[in-house]
Formats: structure tokens, C-alpha cells, sequence
């Protein structure tokens, strides 16, 4: 007898007792069982020596190949209290303190984890075995933990990756499936991992290349261009952003003329970002002709001074369209404001002060604008300082941190605000916003310090927490702080703890405080404090810490000489 026709009457028989159980021992029962109570035990019974006999019956499996030991991390263990504290920081989870919504003064353990990983990947550490499926399973729920846990991790992720589908975003996140980036000199490794990889391998394969040898990772690029997709064009478009140089402009101009809109556009955005380009030069004569100086006269005959004049655009002709200018303005924004914004965004800044009579940027951005168009004008003018990476009008679109407006004459929001002060160096960054804070309080300074360096220069952290202090004794309660509160425990200097102490304690409560309130706040104190204290065990715990990382800013793009017409 063959197997097909031994195994039929085995699986007839199996799904008849399945029948029984599904519709019930009253309305039928399994076979050689007559109906009444006894039915349900022979129900079970019967399906219990049915099971049996099905797994008697399993022919065996093929004997699967015994995996390969795991990768050896020759990084040096952790030192036992750091060991330690890794284990507290991974198992604390967020919302145990009873869901009052208050916080309490313990520390949030997890905040604090990416900043404990940086530190211990700064130090070159290994991560303790016993620690690796804890920091895959945070990395996993948490993307922005997955560089540093990865790296913290080592070669071992990939291993367990391989044997663990939940862990399998570190086999994505490593060029050529979980094995190493190859090395400059192995040519055939990457033309192969290049050619026949998949297409995250291929990301970031040349995401790494471009790292090391921005050239090389174009020229991979060029040799393949041509077949790609066009979704795929576009995010290897988006690789050459790191390291942008002149010599990534040929290959940038063709790419102007590619089939897909999105191409076009995110090549004529890299093109913009290199100020001595020809579409850099091609929109400084396109937004030049739009903008002008004009000496008015006042209505008795004397000169009114000088203003700026705007002519914007009629019409978005084929060439403008080729140079990445979108024709179809968005719903309810006028066209030639739109195509003005984008001339101007796109025209390198150096070549405003000549056109612009010798101004500086300082003295162009206070020049007042006629026929209410310095809010379109100097918006355009933040974007282009924000993409070309240009201090100098960076500082004249934010003006002076003190003023009464709460910002500068070009920054119309605070997304725009940080975006220029990002431009700034680290310590230009954060005098400004020091600055902001000591005249106009937290209430809009939540963006802006988040574009700062961690930690936090002295004068910054002073400024922080005077006007936290200011808030507590106005009364009111500290949740509308909480964001800054929050980042002040991550990001204030730990030695400032000392310089805390006296906030610990409850304040007296004037006639118009809110209920409360200083107990709240005495509360929030406390915690501040507490964590600070356990950022500076942690570090003492890991050695002698190097200063945390600071937060990262785009890499600055090598700026050419400025443009000129004759250029």
C-alpha cells in the first residue's frame, strides 16, 4: 500500500472528529459512540488517540544544518557598574508610575539610553552577550535607537538577525545582507554585491562608498544609471547629498533631462547647493532680473531711500522647468510667487551683494520691500541659506535674538528660525538662543533648542534655568514646560546639579498661584536634578568619558568661489 492511500483513511478520520466537536455530541458523535452523556468523553478520547497516532506518523525531517558559531567582538567587555546600569536602562518602561499622569521625580531610564549608547560606543566597548536580545528588541521599537544599538551590538546583531525574523532590520541596515562594507580595494566584492544585490544592499552599499570616496560612489552610480527604475534612481540621487562637490556637477546637469519629475528635481536641488554650478549661475540671472534696487522720492521731491522692487515672473518657460522650477503652483498660492520663490532659493547668495549695489546681507535684509513682497522674498531667501549652508545670511534673516518681534526680519516661523541657526556654528548657536530665552521665555524656544549642541554651553543652560525658575514663581503649573523640561534633563551640563539645589524645595505659594503648583514644580526639580546626578554616574561609570556627541547638523557643503558674471 503507498503512503497517499495508507494516510487517506487516518485523515478522514481525524476530520471527523473535528466535524463532531465543531456541531456538538448531540447532533452527532464519533464513530462506535452511541449519543447520551458519555458522547463528549469519547469525543476527547478518540481525538486524544487520533493525535497520537498522527504524530507516530509524521514521516522525520531532514536534519537541519547546525548553525555557525557566533562572531567574536575583540572590543574590550563593559566595565561591571556600566554593565549594570545597561540592565536598568533596557528594562525600564515607560508609564509605571500608576497612569496619573505624573511623573514623579524618578528618572526616565529609557530617555536616557541613546545618550548612555553613544558614550559607551565613544569608549569602544562590547556589549555584553547576555544584553543582546534586549537591545535588538528597543532598537526594533525604536528607530531612532537602531545606529547607535547596531554598532554598540557589533557583528553579533547580524548573527542573531540571521536566526531571528523580529531582528531582521539589521540585516537591512548593513550593506550585503549582514556582511561587511568591502573594502576600496575589493573591486569584484562590490561590482557583484552592486549588480545582484537587493536594492536596500545597493542603498546602502553606496551610502557607505560615498562616506569614504565620494567619486567612486558616483562613478558606481553612472555605470548603472541608465537601467535603473525611476523610484530607484531617485533614492541613489539622494545618496550623493553627503560629500557634494563640483565634480558631481556633469553628472547632476544630465540627470536634469531625466524621464522622472522627482529626478529632475532633486538633481537641479543638489545642482542649487553648489553655488558656483551653472543652473546656480543659470538662476542667478533669472532671479536677478526679478529684483531690484530703486531710489524712491517722497511726495515733496526728496529722496525716500532706498527699497527693493520685485518683478515676478510671467511665465515658467521650458528652460526654467528643466532647472527644477515646478510650474503648477500649490492650491491657493499664486503663480509667479511661486516661481519667484523658487528663482530665489535656487540663486547662490553670493551673487546678491553685487547685484544689489555692494550691500552686504545684513544691509539687503533691512532694505523694506515694496508692494508686499519681503515676506515671499525673504522666505526664499532663508530656504537658499538653509540649503547652501550660508552663515552670513543666516544671520541677517534671524537678526538680533533680542528683538521685539521675537525673531528677524526673514524668519517667519520658528521651523525656520532653527533650520538657519543650524547654519551657525555650535557656540555662535547657542549664545543666540541663550539670548532669545533671557527676552522673550521658553514659549517658543522648544525648536530652537533642539537644534543646540548636548550638552548645552554654560550660558544656554543658565538661560534655561532662570527662566525655568521665572515660570515657577509666576505661579503657574510646569506642564506647559514639560517638552523643555525634558530636554533640560538630557541636554543641561551635569555639573549644573549643584547649582540646583536650591529649587528642590517647595516655594510659597503667592495669592494668584495655581493650587499646587509648587509642589509640582518642586517635584519637576527634583527629577532634574536626579537625572543629571545619574547622566554624571553613568559617565564615571564608563571611565573617562570623552564630551557626549553633539547634535548632528548637515554636513557642510565645500562652497566654490563666489559667482559672477563673468564666471
Amino acid at each position: 500500500m503507498n503512503g497517499s492511500t495508507a494516510s487517506a483513511p487516518a485523515a478522514s478520520a481525524w476530520e471527523e472528529l473535528v466535524t463532531s466537536a465543531l456541531l456538538g455530541t448531540e447532533r452527532r458523535t464519533p464513530p462506535g459512540c452511541p449519543p447520551g452523556s458519555r458522547a463528549p468523553v469519547a469525543l476527547l478520547d478518540a481525538a486524544a488517540v487520533e493525535t497520537v497516532r498522527r504524530r507516530a506518523g509524521l514521516r522525520p525531517a531532514r536534519a537541519a544544518t547546525r548553525p555557525e558559531p557566533a562572531p567574536t567582538d575583540p572590543r574590550p567587555a563593559l566595565p561591571p557598574a556600566a554593565a549594570r546600569r545597561l540592565t536598568l536602562l533596557l528594562t525600564d518602561r515607560p508609564g509605571t508610575s500608576g497612569g496619573s499622569g505624573r511623573r514623579g521625580t524618578a528618572p526616565d531610564l529609557m530617555e536616557l539610553l541613546p545618550q548612555w549608547l553613544a558614550a559607551a560606543n565613544a569608549h569602544g566597548f562590547a556589549a555584553p552577550p547576555q544584553a543582546l536580545p534586549a537591545l535588538l528588541d528597543a532598537a526594533r521599537g525604536r528607530t531612532d535607537l537602531r545606529p547607535a544599538a547596531l554598532a554598540f551590538v557589533g557583528p553579533r546583531a547580524l548573527w542573531l538577525a540571521r536566526l531571528n525574523t523580529d531582528w531582521r532590520f539589521a540585516l537591512r541596515s548593513t550593506p550585503g545582507g549582514g556582511t561587511a562594507v568591502p573594502a576600496a580595494e575589493e573591486t569584484e566584492r562590490i561590482q557583484l554585491l552592486w549588480q545582484e544585490g537587493l536594492f536596500a544592499e545597493r542603498v546602502a552599499l553606496l551610502a557607505a562608498i560615498r562616506a569614504r570616496e565620494p567619486a567612486a560612489a558616483r562613478e558606481l552610480l553612472e555605470a548603472t544609471w541608465p537601467t535603473e527604475r525611476a523610484e530607484d534612481r531617485l533614492m541613489f540621487l539622494d545618496s550623493l547629498r553627503t560629500g557634494l562637490r563640483a565634480d558631481d556637477e556633469p553628472f547632476l546637469e544630465r540627470a536634469l533631462a531625466d524621464r522622472s519629475r522627482n529626478v529632475r528635481a532633486t538633481a537641479a536641488e543638489l545642482l542649487s547647493a553648489l553655488p558656483g554650478s551653472a543652473l546656480a549661475a543659470r538662476m542667478a540671472v533669472r532671479a536677478g532680473t526679478c529684483v531690484a534696487v530703486d531710489h524712491t522720492n517722497s511726495a515733496d521731491g526728496t529722496s525716500g531711500g532706498a527699497a527693493l522692487v520685485v518683478e515676478a515672473p510671467h511665465e515658467c518657460d521650458a528652460g526654467m522647468e528643466r532647472d527644477g522650477v515646478v510650474a503648477k503652483a500649490p492650491t491657493g498660492r499664486g503663480e509667479r510667487s511661486w516661481w519667484l520663490g523658487q528663482l530665489v532659493e535656487a540663486a547662490p547668495l553670493g551673487s546678491w551683494p553685487e547685484r544689489l549695489g555692494g550691500r552686504t546681507p545684513e544691509e539687503i535684509v533691512a532694505l523694506p520691500v515694496a508692494d508686499d513682497w519681503q515676506g515671499e522674498l525673504h522666505a526664499a531667501w532663508c530656504r537658499a541659506a538653509v540649503r547652501q549652508r550660508d552663515a552670513d545670511w543666516s544671520r541677517a534673516l534671524l537678526g538680533r535674538p533680542a528683538a521685539p518681534e521675537a525673531g528677524g526680519p526673514g524668519a517667519v516661523s520658528l521651523a525656520e528660525r532653527a533650520k538657519l541657526l543650524a547654519t551657525l556654528d555650535s557656540a555662535e548657536r547657542a549664545g543666540w538662543v541663550a539670548q532669545f530665552i533671557a527676552t522673550h521665555g521658553l514659549s517658543e524656544a522648544f525648536q530652537l533648542l533642539g537644534v543646540c549642541a548636548v550638552p548645552w554651553a554654560p550660558p544656554l543652560g543658565r538661560a534655561v534655568v532662570d527662566a525655568l525658575n521665572i515660570a515657577r514663581d509666576a505661579g503657574s503649573y510646569p506642564w506647559s514646560f514639560s517638552g523643555v523640561m525634558g530636554l533640560a534633563e538630557r541636554c543641561l551640563d551635569p555639573s549644573e546639579a549643584s547649582r540646583l539645589d536650591g529649587l528642590l524645595a517647595i516655594p510659597d505659594e503667592g495669592e494668584d498661584a495655581s493650587p499646587g503648583a509648587g509642589s509640582y514644580w518642586a517635584e519637576a526639580f527634583q527629577r532634574l536634578v536626579g537625572t543629571l546626578r545619574l547622566r554624571a554616574a553613568m559617565a564615571e561609570e564608563l571611565g573617562a568619558t570623552p564630551p557626549p556627541p553633539a547634535v548632528r547638523s548637515p554636513a557642510p557643503i565645500p562652497r566654490p568661489k563666489p559667482w559672477s558674471p563673468q564666471a
